[in-house]
């Protein structure tokens, strides 16, 4: 009797694993592994959050954490190393080492030993940035593929290398971007380079956000994400202020940190509703869907930044309609895709709090309304932002790669 095949291994590879605010990242590698996946997991970086989602503790994967050079002698060693394992490749791609900081270069050795003594058959990097490139170049010295996917900061960021990433989708057997607007974009903008970029939504655990109708919901709103430009919350206090205004006051709550804590602060203090307002800082999962199913309506207020730093289509959003708390957000890049304007949410002009204030009162004021945008939003996520479904169809893609990879190899 035959012994049956070892199925292909897959290497996640990121640059800091696990992260509080990339909990898209935990869903589809618990996707992947509900599929069949084996897979490793890569970290360039230690993490730096402190807490992380109860998700992470259900990933069965074992993380590596490849450490950076702390002397010259580290990279020789780990070159000369590679060197003697994959002698004809390393010298093929040393121009291609000694184009990216000696770091970089460093970790994509490691990474290429590592996927040949664990029988790594296929690589995916998640950020088309520093994961992009050393999963590139370690797949090239251990003669396998890679693939990458692509979200926001690294697509649209003015700092984007266009030239380095096309190279990087140029040697992509794959390349997932996670809305249409982004996978039009990236046609338009990188033509044949873009060969094999196609668009998987990325999904949500819909059985870990069950939904409640929003029929009674405290005069409140939520806004969650990083306190960075992109995500427009200096309008959502504007908002906010309006309302009080008008005498349709409302309290806001704000899960997240980031750079703009302290302006943002200062901003709720000037406009005099610091009252109203309070900052949560970064929350878990679970503290998180509690905030937001105790809210009237989610307001996602985004917009394109100075630099270009946009949102890709923020996963809080889908969480958010899978709950059944109704979302107010702007038509930046592939929020639409999930916020069909008077059905599953509201629409608003980025950089308009007159336009915010209105819709978040339309809300917070009509329960009717909230249930019906609710049950629809919830009917949107169920067929289109569904795990399970985006895990499938990305599991087959790169089992397909990892499979060709292992029967040329064995």
């Amino acid at each position: 009797m035959s012994a049956e095949p070892l199925l292909p291994r897959i290497g996640y590879v990121l640059k800091m694993y696990p992260r509080l605010s990339e909990t898209f990242v935990v869903t589809e590698i618990l996707a992947m592994e509900r599929e069949g996946a084996e897979l490793d997991l890569f970290s360039l970086r230690p993490p730096t959050d402190g807490r992380f989602h109860e998700a992470v503790s259900r990933v069965r994967a074992p993380v590596t954490y490849l450490p950076s050079p702390t002397r010259a002698a580290d990279l020789w060693g780990a070159l000369e190393t590679c060197r003697l394992r994959h002698p004809a490749n390393v010298l093929d791609h040393l121009d291609d080492l000694l184009a990216v900081p000696p770091g970089d270069a460093h970790q994509a050795l490691l990474l290429a030993l590592a996927v040949t003594e664990r029988g790594v058959t296929h690589l995916h990097a998640h950020f088309g940035s520093v994961a992009a490139s050393v999963a590139r170049l370690a797949a090239r010295i251990a003669g396998i593929t890679y693939s990458v996917t692509l979200h926001a900061k690294d697509i649209f960021h003015e700092e984007v290398d266009r030239a380095a990433l096309a190279e990087r989708l140029r040697d992509a057997a794959l390349a997932v971007t996670v809305s249409d607007y982004n996978e039009r974009y990236l046609h338009s903008v990188y033509g044949d380079a873009a060969h094999s970029v196609v668009r998987i939504y990325n999904g949500i655990d819909l059985e870990a956000f069950p939904m409640t109708a929003p029929l009674h919901r405290p005069r409140r709103v939520v806004g969650v994400g990083r306190l960075v430009e992109k995500k427009g919350f200096d309008h959502l206090l504007a908002a906010v202020a309006l309302l009080r205004h008008r005498n349709q006051e409302v309290r806001l709550d704000l899960v997240g940190g980031g750079v703009e804590e302290l302006a943002l602060r200062a901003r709720a203090d000037a406009l005099g509703i610091a009252d109203l307002v309070t900052f949560h800082g970064a929350l878990t999962q679970d503290e998180t869907k509690e905030v937001v199913t105790g809210a009237a309506a989610l307001a996602a207020p985004c917009v394109v930044a100075g630099d270009g730093n946009r949102d890709g289509l923020p996963t809080v959003v889908l969480e958010s309609l899978a709950l059944g708390t109704p979302v107010v957000s702007t038509p930046v890049t592939g929020i639409p895709e999930a916020i069909l304007h008077g059905s599953t949410g509201l629409l608003v002009p980025e950089s308009d709090p007159v336009a915010l204030a209105d819709a978040l009162a339309a809300l917070v004021d009509d329960p009717a309304l909230r249930c019906e945008l609710a049950a629809a939003g919830r009917r949107h996520v169920e067929t289109h932002f569904d795990a399970r479904t985006s895990g499938r169809l990305l599991h087959e893609r790169i089992d397909r790669l990892a499979r060709a990879t292992q029967e040329v190899t064995v």
